[in-house]
């Protein structure tokens, strides 16, 4: 067998004189030596470069234009499933763009629901540890899906401590619509009563000053609101709401603050707000523990009282500060306030009575499961058919007592039938 002849190149053709370079048929070379790894851009490379680096530039914002137009967040949701009894994971889609979702299944990985509009479900109601309700399954958000999402919306959220002290109670409603107003939103909400080891837990930075038993004093002489606000900087957006620690100060920027508003005189200052994310994440561990644990006991006194519940659509509506400021000028006492996610079984429970006796049944328990309400407990004599005068037919569009005609009637609250 014969060798194979060698494979020989063709032939160079000499160039004509003044012909430009070949630029289709000039490629990188690397260079060897002490500069390995670099490259020699020969003739021509230059200007063809330059076009396809201008195209991908093009390309980019081309991608760019075309997510914004229709941009998404991804979301890890749980819901528990009553009948198997265990937790199912879903990856939530939200599409600012026309408020629609879509969500698959992790465990199955199928779609689960198929991008469908929801216009009840809003981006502000979507970050880590919110409830929400899609379809009449409660699913609870537990992780951002992706990097983006993350990114865009964790790093903005802030968790801070609202605390309301004593001397600021009577303007719970002012200071709800305060809250709303600038754009926070309230996450959990507890009337309570500090005992002496917890304010001292809570002024344990202050323990070396002249006034902390002052500050004790204060602090335990009354019924507190502790609230978890949820909103872009947070921390400090509240902390500047609630002003200086001490409301005697004049500066023009703190003449509409809380401090300054509703406060009195020296420690009396209505308000308190963490200064830093660190101490807000202390400050809210010691109200509402992340561990279960209860926390500091409710005010709640369970005598001559009947039970008030502000619906989740008057929630969401920013209608609690306007209901509570209606209560109050009322002349009716609130003892104790909570804010609550219900799950639908709980809910069902609690309307046990209602059912086969009133159509809307379950009208009624989708409502009260569909998002955060708050439940309060209101005081006076004989509370019950005065409070239900007060607030008037659960039909607003009855002419029944001063709630009924200018605040929705009870459609925006339930109340109790009895009163102990």
């Amino acid at each position: 067998m014969s060798p194979r002849p060698p494979r020989l190149s063709p032939p160079q053709l000499p160039r004509p004189a003044g012909a430009g370079p070949r630029a289709s048929r000039v490629r990188s070379r690397p260079i060897a030596g002490p500069g390995a790894g670099a490259v020699l851009r020969l003739p021509g490379q230059g200007r063809a470069g330059h076009r396809l680096r201008r195209r991908r530039r093009l390309v980019a914002v081309i991608a760019v234009v075309a997510m914004s137009q229709d941009e998404r967040y991804a979301f890890i949701a749980e819901w528990y499933d009553p009948n198997a009894s265990l937790f199912r994971r879903y990856e939530l889609l939200y599409y600012p763009k026309d408020s629609s979702i879509e969500m698959y299944d992790v465990k199955n990985r199928r779609t689960f629901l198929r991008r469908t509009k929801y216009e009840s479900l809003h981006l502000e109601d979507l970050y880590v540890g919110s409830k929400v309700t899609v379809f009449s399954r409660r699913l609870t958000i537990v992780d951002y899906g992706n990097l983006y999402t993350s990114r865009k919306l964790g790093s903005r959220k802030e968790r801070t401590l609202a605390l309301i002290k004593p001397d600021g109670m009577r303007k719970i409603g002012e200071l709800f619509d305060i809250i709303i107003n600038a754009g926070l939103t309230i996450t959990k909400a507890k009337m309570m009563l500090l005992s002496r080891k917890e304010a001292a837990d809570f002024y344990a930075d202050h323990r070396a000053k002249p006034y902390y038993h002052e500050l004790l004093q204060l602090i335990m002489s009354g019924p507190i609101l502790a609230m978890e606000l949820l909103g872009d900087d947070a921390v400090s957006k509240w902390r500047a709401i609630v002003g200086p620690a001490n409301p005697t100060t004049t500066e023009s920027d703190t003449l509409d603050s809380i401090s300054e508003s509703f406060g009195h005189y020296g420690l009396r200052d209505a308000a308190h707000g963490p200064d830093s994310v660190a101490s807000a994440a202390k400050e809210l561990e010691l109200f509402f523990p992340s561990s279960g644990g209860r926390g500091p006991v409710s005010s709640a006194k369970f005598t001559n009282c009947t039970c008030c519940i502000i619906k989740p659509h008057a929630v969401n509506e920013g209608l609690a500060g306007k209901i509570i400021k209606a209560i109050l000028k009322e002349g009716f006492e609130i003892s104790a306030l909570q804010m609550f996610n219900m799950e639908r079984t709980n809910v069902e429970e609690f309307y046990e009575i209602y059912k086969g006796v009133v159509p809307e049944y379950l009208e009624m328990v989708s409502e009260l499961c569909s998002g955060p309400c708050i439940a309060m407990e209101i005081r006076q004599f004989d509370p019950s058919k005065v409070f239900r005068d007060f607030c008037g037919p659960s039909d607003p569009g009855l002419e029944h007592g001063q709630g009924g005609r200018w605040m929705g009637g009870s459609s925006s609250w339930h109340l109790s039938s009895s009163h102990r």
